[in-house]
């Protein structure tokens, strides 16, 4: 009953706020073949950066998915869970962190990156003493999960650090990393939302690095939409109809922050509105339109070159792992 409530609240929510505008250009996807499959396979994650993700199964449904599955995926040591997931062919798609992706990629993981989804989600907050990225040598830096460790490896490469040698990194999950930072156990923490809220309120430590704002994190996407290889070459209608619901997901999140938190909190994917609000209000959404992913894919490969984590060219990477017809075609179909 509570599901078919928040169901009906959500596309009410999407129906005042005038959808079709909103959402996109009056295009009706029946124009289009029926997708080649109606099943599609994403992870249940609680991030809520990935919100256009969690969000996006109404508009799923109209694009003739009948059968959305939300697969618990297990954690991984390798390049992510999502990623890992994509590449053993358990999941679809999944939004995911860009370092990660591209390692998985050098590794030879069938990967497809078919769109960027968002800039900036993570704040890099460090104890006093600690003004910028540099002053992290000799520090301890919690590494929750994969993605949070090559992100500020990748961070700590830019500015001259051997992220191997200079940083001692503090394994742990996600929780286990946040509360070592509030024990004072690590000296730094790559926080992803809800945990920048959390930590600001609470005034626990401070940011020294803020993906939002500062360059040049700030002008590419940390999260890529990606899908399996397979899947994508052997269904390109359903990949389209796929990075169409998820980008006017996108767009919605960006649009109307107050209805997706809102979403979030009765979907279950977190408990505090104010720290979904706030995750929405401060995360550029719409900005998708505006930034070049291949220059975001370029970016980081560079950056895990210099911190010896791939071996990969970024022009490989790119030959290998990108699709951008898809995109291209969306790009001028979703005007806003």
């Amino acid at each position: 009953m509570q599901t078919a409530q928040s169901r009906r609240r959500f596309l009410a929510t999407l129906s005042s706020a005038g959808a079709a505008g909103l959402l996109g250009a009056p295009y009706s996807s029946a124009q289009e073949a029926p997708p080649e499959t109606t099943t599609l396979r994403l992870r249940k994650g609680s991030l809520i950066c990935n919100a256009p993700q969690y969000l996006a199964d109404e508009l799923l449904r109209a694009e003739g998915f009948t059968d959305i599955q939300h697969v618990v995926v297990p954690s991984s040591d390798a390049n992510g869970a999502e990623v890992d997931a994509l590449a053993r062919k358990e999941i679809d798609f999944a939004v995911a962190y860009a370092p990660p992706t591209i390692m998985a990629v050098d590794s030879g993981s069938p990967i497809t990156v078919v769109a960027g989804v968002h800039v900036g989600c993570n704040m890099l907050f460090a104890h006093e003493g600690i003004r910028s990225i540099r002053d992290l040598k000799g520090k301890k830096v919690g590494a929750g999960v994969i993605p949070q460790r090559t992100l500020v490896a990748c961070m700590a490469a830019y500015v001259g650090l051997d992220p191997a040698k200079d940083i001692e990194w503090v394994s742990s999950d996600f929780a286990g990393a946040k509360q070592l930072f509030i024990d004072r156990k690590i000296d730094a923490l790559l926080a992803l939302p809800p945990d920048p809220q959390e930590l600001r309120v609470r005034n626990i430590g401070h940011v020294i690095v803020d993906s939002v704002r500062d360059r040049p994190w700030s002008q590419h996407f940390c999260c890529l939409l990606a899908g399996n290889r397979e899947f994508v070459r052997k269904n390109p209608v359903a990949t389209k109809r796929v990075l169409r619901a998820i980008l006017k997901a996108t767009d919605f999140c960006g649009s109307n922050p107050a209805a997706a938190a809102r979403r979030l909190v009765d979907g279950g994917f977190t408990t505090n509105y104010d720290y979904a609000l706030a995750t929405m209000n401060e995360i550029p959404f719409k900005k998708w339109r505006e930034y070049d992913v291949e220059d975001s894919i370029r970016f980081y490969s560079l950056r895990l070159r210099e911190a010896a984590m791939i071996k990969s060219v970024p022009g490989k990477i790119i030959a290998d792992a990108t699709d951008w017809r898809f995109l291209k075609e969306l790009t001028r179909e979703l005007k806003g």
